[in-house]
């Protein structure tokens, strides 16, 4: 029998955007064929979150957890597919889809809606990661659209105001002008369109355009978001203007918002590409937003050169085996391709296959739900990830500062190290904490993880086989909260180590410096099958997730449950989102029915299972936003997560 939540506070906010989603939206069939119109899946819940889940550990709660969907269905398409984290933004790029666009065409839709629809997460102020295959050549970019620090950056530009005034930004390093980075995603997604795309730039921003001038409803989501940061909206003028009310209160759910000054921005970029925004009028407005001192806050020392200087990057892509399969995912700066491939290097050690969640038989809604996973499988999972965690910490960080160990990403990912490491498993009792692998004199210091905040991902299959798994972030709930000409800029440099030395006085991997990007632990991961000579064999499955630091553990999840569990793509996002960091805490995620959360989780099995092998665990809930794309014959089969307001859409099948 499922389990009665009891209603409060973000868990009714919980109810109305999942009740939005299903209720706004209706079948229909376009006339060119492809539906581009979302249709409800899946029953709401109310989340009856426990105390503590939306804590200020903005490390393994980087955004609000706002409910569930029960019950979710896998989505069938033909052709091509699309999931975004909003419908709206999912729409409008199924319709670029079918009308010809290629993956890197639908991306600016995507991404350019989403800045309007989910500002909380995502927008031109901020940067991200992109994994992009090309059918046609059959290779894998990875591209880096992170953000950097400005050139005038010190080792303590982000914990003290200045060298003579040792207090912290004000009015807390998040909201100060020290945590905004040069913006990154538009010249990301110009470089990845000059490679790949087929329609006009200028096209591409149409829909933006129009729903900004036309105006859009506040999603549930969104509304919660922007009651939860309310104090520190209304310090800046402009976003106090666009996400209160005159009285100082919360903008609602289903306020219709325009926001004349982004369609403004958009349009100068649709004429006149990226170089309208990182030169000229916008540049040197966002130069006066991050340097403002107005309201207490502390101002940022980036300038225009730094912004007219900002070049995206493509890198090679890590790639390794695991299960028959290759996957491939970002280098640095982003740690989430080598931790998520760590731990799966480690976890091929062990006979997952044999630990098979419960409750999978039928069609009910527990089985739709992923089912139950077994205590043995998630432990051995979260000791993989502390052990892979501990590496990252350590030795991850921007390699045009800090190079790695053996100056490859392969030497984390070595078969025979990550089995050494998987030796340090006791499949009885947790490790607790891990230590670094030894890699040799390494000078480089320990030092804590830092909290990263919210995100979005956009998972994208076209007609010709091109794929892209994005994952776009202004880092914490909207940013730095500084709003210029419509958007929102990031508070991406908070992801750099606060501090530049150890305790021992050894310089810190991810340290700050000037044009330096800071690490993430963003994942946009491709799978592809390996042909028997162990040779790349056809794209498979396109997957990644939102989440902070907690995406690494929300990634490593969905692909041990539909590579090592046969789960279909919409069982495994929405199963029991589980893992750890390097920390004695296991993460349960409290927001799921087959969770009993009830005192601290001291009646689950589940719980009850982990307590016993000497986890510590939580059951607050979690807030993934995973999307995963698997091919099915020559169609695709798609899940988004129930914890949030994403969708699948595609060709009709």
């Amino acid at each position: 029998m499922r389990r009665l939540r009891r209603q409060t506070g973000s868990g009714a906010a919980a109810l109305l955007l999942l009740l939005g989603l299903v209720t706004a939206c209706s079948s229909s069939t376009d006339d060119a064929g492809a539906s581009c119109t979302v249709s409800p899946n899946g029953t709401p819940v109310t989340s009856g979150l426990p105390s503590g889940s939306n804590s200020t550990n903005l490390a393994e709660h980087p955004e609000l957890a706002t409910g569930y969907r029960t019950g979710m269905k896998p989505v069938r398409t033909s052709g091509f597919a699309v999931s975004t984290a909003n419908p709206v933004a999912t729409e409008a790029a199924c319709k670029v889809l079918r009308d010809g666009g290629t993956a890197a065409d639908a991306l600016i839709v995507a991404q350019t809606v989403l800045n309007l629809v989910e500002p909380q997460a995502t927008g031109i102020g901020g940067g991200a990661f992109l994994m992009y295959y090309d059918a046609t050549t059959k290779t894998v970019d990875a591209y880096d659209g992170r953000e950097t620090a400005p050139a005038a950056a010190t080792e303590d530009y982000l914990r003290y105001v200045s060298a003579t005034d040792h207090t912290a930004p004000q009015p807390k390093p998040q909201a100060s002008g020290r945590s905004i980075g040069v913006p990154g995603v538009l010249r990301l997604l110009e470089l990845a369109h000059n490679e790949h795309g087929k329609q006009a730039w200028r096209d591409l921003f149409s829909p933006a355009i129009s729903l900004a001038d036309n105006g859009f409803q506040i999603s549930p989501r969104m509304a919660s978001q922007i009651a939860a940061s309310a104090p520190d909206l209304a310090r800046d003028d402009n976003a106090r203007g666009y996400f209160l009310n005159a009285d100082g209160s919360p903008k609602q759910a289903g306020s219709t918002l325009t926001d004349p000054a982004l369609a403004k921005t958009f349009s100068a970029i649709a004429s006149d590409g990226p170089n309208a925004f990182y030169t000229g009028a916008i540049a040197a407005d966002i130069v006066d937003a991050a340097t403002t001192s107005s309201g207490g806050r502390t101002p940022s020392l980036i300038s225009t050169a730094d912004l007219s200087g900002y070049q995206a990057k493509k890198r090679t892509a890590v790639c390794s085996p695991y299960r028959g399969h290759e996957i491939c995912g970002m280098p640095n700066p982003s740690s989430g391709g080598i931790t998520v491939e760590s731990t799966l290097g480690i976890l091929s050690n062990f006979d997952l296959a044999s630990m098979k969640p419960t409750g999978l038989d039928g069609d009910s809604d527990a089985a739709r739900n992923g089912g139950v996973p077994t205590a043995a499988a998630v432990h051995l999972i979260a000791e993989a990830e502390r052990l892979a965690y501990a590496d990252r910490d350590k030795y991850i960080a921007d390699t045009d500062f800090v190079p790695l160990p053996g100056n490859s990403p392969q030497t984390l990912l070595d078969p025979n190290y990550l089995k050494q490491r998987a030796s340090l498993i006791d499949p009885n009792h947790s490790m607790g904490t891990a230590k670094a692998g030894d890699l040799g004199p390494v000078p480089l210091g320990n030092a804590p993880q830092q909290p990263e905040h919210g995100t979005s991902q956009i998972s994208i299959v076209d007609k010709y086989g091109n794929a892209a798994s994005m994952t776009t972030t202004v880092e914490s709930a909207f940013g730095s909260f500084h709003l210029v000409d419509g958007f929102l800029l990031n508070n991406q440099l908070t992801d750099f180590s606060m501090q530049p030395v150890d305790k021992d006085n050894v310089p810190i991997a991810n340290r700050i410096d000037p044009g330096k990007r800071p690490r993430s632990s963003m994942a946009p991961t491709l799978v592809f099958d390996r042909n028997p000579d162990g040779s790349r064999g056809p794209l498979s499955h396109v997957t990644g997730s939102p989440g902070g630091a907690v995406i690494i553990q929300f990634v490593v999840k969905t692909l041990v449950a539909m590579l090592d569990w046969g789960l279909n793509p919409q069982q495994a996002v929405s199963m029991i989102d589980f893992g750890a960091s390097n920390t004695p805490i296991t993460g349960v995620g409290g927001e799921h029915p087959a969770v009993n959360i009830a005192d601290g989780g001291s009646h689950d099995a589940l719980v009850q299972g982990l307590r016993a092998l000497g986890d510590q665990v939580s059951v607050d809930a979690q807030s993934s936003g995973l999307s995963a794309l698997v091919r099915d014959g020559n169609g695709w089969i798609g899940g988004a997560d129930p914890r949030r307001e994403g969708a699948v859409l595609g060709g009709p099948r």
